[in-house]
């Protein structure tokens, strides 16, 4: 059973290591406000990432629940994950107080709205993403998205008031309750595939690829045909509306069976398992892009006013340093440094 699961494991390191540097980079260029300079195709490539690095580690999250809850108790996982998610609540805020777009305190409602759902069959979590992203695309007409937003520097001035906090946490926000905890609901179902099995595998690379182009497609032919439909029928994160949910949920389910696939292939690699550890530490790398890095680039100058290139170059120093980091740590401790505090709070 090991020797299955293995493989299986290290796909999705891989997988979070990939999500990591993706979200790195995104978040860079957020902080860094690089939205200039380069090549045309680089700015394609970033924007490409917003959204897309996020929604595959939240579906990879979903993933992670399942997995690690299939030889417990169902009250034993949900008391475990009620624990799990009050620590993120408050990591995730403190996170805020330098990064608004913190995505850490809207995992812990995804992972308790995931920890109720553990019992549901697949069609019925499949059934509840249908209804989540109707409901906010309803929510679209009655409520006004935007409410709350500066826009020109996106900001969201009464977050730390009880109806701006809730209003952002559930509909608004950077990775709103709804509907992001759709793809927390689809890594739930995921899980229940045979992930170690290659036809799996390349079913979900088709089968992804294939949703995410429809998606596209769809948004493409409805802007051509009507372009003031086009905020229902975008699929860019903001707002994000049904073929966005389609859009990201594909690419996270073709990557994820990559990384499954190119585990198994190069499972003994040099190059595999020194991202391997990245992947089991993302918690910690995630906060110290934000911490240590951000910290940096303040420091020197470089957090407001910056080109596309720039952003590239502090995220590549970043990612080189994690790396670095994850591998000599994992050469003696088995988790990563918050992993380990999480671990001991909700064991």
């Amino acid at each position: 059973m090991n020797n299955i699961h293995t493989p299986r494991l290290e796909g999705l390191d891989l997988a979070r290591c990939l999500a990591l540097i993706g979200m790195v980079l995104v978040n860079f260029r957020l902080a860094m406000g690089a939205t200039t300079g380069g090549p045309p195709w680089l700015g394609r490539l970033l924007e490409a990432l917003e959204g897309r690095s996020a929604a595959t580690f939240v579906t990879l999250a979903g993933i992670g629940l399942a997995l690690a809850s299939r030889k417990l108790a169902y009250f034993d996982a949900l008391s475990q994950t009620a624990r799990r998610a009050a620590i993120l609540m408050v990591v995730g805020l403190v996170n805020f107080m330098v990064f608004p777009a913190d995505i850490i305190h809207y995992y812990a409602i995804y992972f308790l709205v995931g920890a109720l759902c553990l019992p549901l069959g697949t069609r019925w979590l499949l059934l509840l993403i249908g209804v989540i992203a109707a409901v906010f695309t309803a929510l679209l007409f009655v409520l006004d998205y935007g409410y709350g937003w500066n826009w020109h520097d996106l900001s969201y001035p009464d977050f730390w008031t009880l109806e701006g906090f809730a209003r952002n946490l559930l509909f608004n926000g950077w990775h709103p309750v709804l509907p992001w905890t759709a793809f927390f609901l689809w890594g739930l179902a995921l899980a229940r595939l045979r992930m170690d099995d290659p036809r799996i595998q390349r079913c979900m690379i088709a089968g992804g690829s294939g949703a995410a182009m429809l998606a596209y497609a769809l948004s493409a032919a409805v802007n051509a045909w009507h372009p003031s439909l086009g905020g229902l029928f975008g699929v860019t994160p903001l707002p994000p509306v049904p073929l966005y949910l389609l859009a990201g949920g594909g690419i996270a389910t073709a990557v994820i069976g990559v990384c499954l696939w190119a585990a198994q292939r190069w499972h003994q690699a040099g190059w595999l398992q020194a991202l391997l550890p990245a992947g089991r530490m993302t918690l910690t790398l995630y906060i110290a892009h934000i911490l240590l890095g951000m910290g940096v680039l303040e420091q020197i100058g470089w957090l407001q006013g910056r080109g596309m290139p720039q952003a590239v170059l502090a995220s590549a120093v970043y990612c080189a340093a994690a790396l670095g980091f994850a591998w000599l740590w994992a050469r003696r401790i088995k988790r990563g440094p918050l992993e380990t505090v999480m671990h001991r709070l909700i064991a």
